[in-house]
């Protein structure tokens, strides 16, 4: 199999809390090297070892063939098998086999925020992906809209350093408080508009389509992306589609998370029908 293997453990050279709410770990391991296919919003997949493992266990079929593998991985005994979260890639270091990934610390923790919270240069973790067929490129316009709640901030922090000069980039963010804000590169002609939520949690407000709905973009082409609770960015979308008149095409989404499920538990109705919708929508830019 040549380039980057699909499947690899990750081992942790550093941790830094980087807001009191966000932790950003740095891993090392086989295939993060120049051979680590790169893009903005790079996703994968992290499994997370269960209680008493040094190390996740994972199957040994080829990873190329997702079907087996994955049938491989649910047919693992489940108080062995790994909990399997979706992260980006904040960010990628060549020259030293290495990539950044950032936490969010929920209050109400999951496997992955009590692992954050306590990992530790020395910890091991694996990973499935990235794979370069899910690449999704930013497409051109004037003004890139970027829209998201803090599990959306590692990606627009990529999105924005991935951003030419002669852009206008808008971010529309919410967070818990002032604390939680971040400082983002980027060559862009950068404008942050930061929410504050405070003690209320994420997906439970009105704030980013409040934000939207209240906001003026310039004129010219503008291209959007969203992320965060999968309800709120229907919202988001629904409001540039079909009151904004941005087209299908322009306006990549995500839901990252759902009001009281966690990935483990299965799609929703609405959840099949986002997917089927970006599916169309990727057809219709021709991605």
């Amino acid at each position: 199999m040549g380039g980057s293997p699909l499947v690899s453990l990750l081992h942790v050279t550093e941790v830094t809390r980087i807001t009191p709410r966000m932790t950003r770990v740095s891993f090392t391991g086989e295939g993060l090297g120049d051979d680590f296919a790169t893009w903005p919003d790079q996703q994968l997949k992290l499994c997370f070892p269960r209680p008493g493992q040094h190390a996740p266990l994972l199957p040994q079929e080829d990873p190329d063939d997702l079907g087996r593998w994955y049938g491989a991985f649910l047919a693992i005994p489940e108080a062995e098998r790994p909990w399997m979260r979706s992260y980006t890639v904040r960010a990628h270091h060549p020259e030293r086999a290495a990539i950044d990934v950032d936490f969010v610390l929920h209050p109400d923790a999951g496997p992955a925020t009590r692992w954050a919270e306590t990992a530790c240069p020395g910890d091991v973790l694996a990973r499935y992906g990235p794979s370069a067929a899910y690449a999704r490129p930013l497409g051109t316009a004037d003004t890139y809209l970027l829209v998201g709640d803090e599990t959306a901030l590692p990606a627009i922090g990529s999105i924005l350093a991935a951003l030419p000069e002669a852009t206008h980039a808008i971010v529309y963010a919410e967070v818990v408080d002032a604390a939680e804000e971040q400082r983002f590169f980027s060559r862009a002609r950068l404008t942050t508009h930061w929410l504050h939520r405070g003690a209320v949690p994420a997906g439970h407000g009105d704030l980013l389509p409040a934000a939207l709905r209240a906001a003026r973009l310039p004129e010219g082409s503008t291209r959007a992306w969203l992320a965060g609770e999968a309800g709120t960015v229907r919202a988001l979308r629904r409001h540039l589609v079909d009151e904004r008149g941005l087209a299908r095409g322009a306006v990549e989404f995500a839901g990252y998370w759902r009001l009281r499920l966690t990935q483990d538990d299965a799609p929703t109705e609405a959840d099949l029908a986002e997917a089927r919708e970006r599916v169309a929508d990727a057809a219709a830019s021709g991605c």
